[in-house]
């Protein structure tokens, strides 16, 4: 094992960015709805990861993601990595083993087996109930309507709630379906493990 000797300095630079386009309201704070990214898998709790230094086999570890996103490694300790992608988890580990323990180390990241991401569609859908978020993907606030076979003749597709839970608390977005389904520019409301989509009727 190669030790380092010194410590480099390691700028972090966090990029704040603004999502238009799809209108929503949470009962606890004003976070901004995430915006579906069909390409950028996340990890998220449950996931096995294999973890491989170049040179450095002793190191090689293969873990699952804890309940609360974090892993634990040799040397580093507790990770937090849920949320992030492949390559941002590579990077954060690189950054980790490079600060004080390895002189450029080379880490790869392989996802070695996915935990199963469901969701719930509740209220006025034809097949309401659990589905699973496929390997790799992101499913849309409309993909997961379609999923529970669309809507019934009672439905509002103006009004649809998503709950989900960060952090202990729960959060309540209101968002309009049936705008969104009208305009292309509108941004999707990407779903997320846990989330439980609720579909309101329609008031005569």
């Amino acid at each position: 094992m190669k030790l380092r000797c010194l410590v480099l300095p390691v700028l972090a630079c966090v990029v704040f960015a603004r999502v238009a386009g799809f209108a929503a309201e949470t009962t606890t704070n004003s976070q901004s709805p995430p915006v579906a990214d069909t390409e950028s898998y996340r990890l998220t709790s449950n996931d096995l990861l294999q973890i491989k230094i170049y040179q450095e086999d002793d190191l090689e570890t293969k873990v699952r993601l804890a309940k609360d996103g974090t892993a634990t490694f040799p040397l580093i300790g507790t990770v937090q990595l849920a949320g992030r992608t492949v390559e941002e988890a590579t990077m954060l580990l690189r950054d980790k083993f490079d600060a004080d323990y390895l002189v450029n180390p080379q880490v790869t990241l392989t996802v070695v087996e996915y935990s199963k991401r469901r969701f719930m569609v509740l209220g006025q859908v034809q097949k309401p109930g659990a589905f699973e978020i496929p390997n790799e993907e992101t499913v849309t606030l409309l993909q997961a309507i379609a999923m529970a076979g669309g809507y019934t003749r009672l439905a509002n597709p103006s009004r649809v709630t998503v709950t989900r839970t960060v952090d202990g608390r729960k959060n309540n977005f209101q968002l309009d379906a049936k705008a969104a389904a009208q305009d292309p520019t509108t941004k999707p409301f990407a779903v997320l493990p846990e989330d439980t989509i609720t579909v309101a009727e329609r008031v005569f």
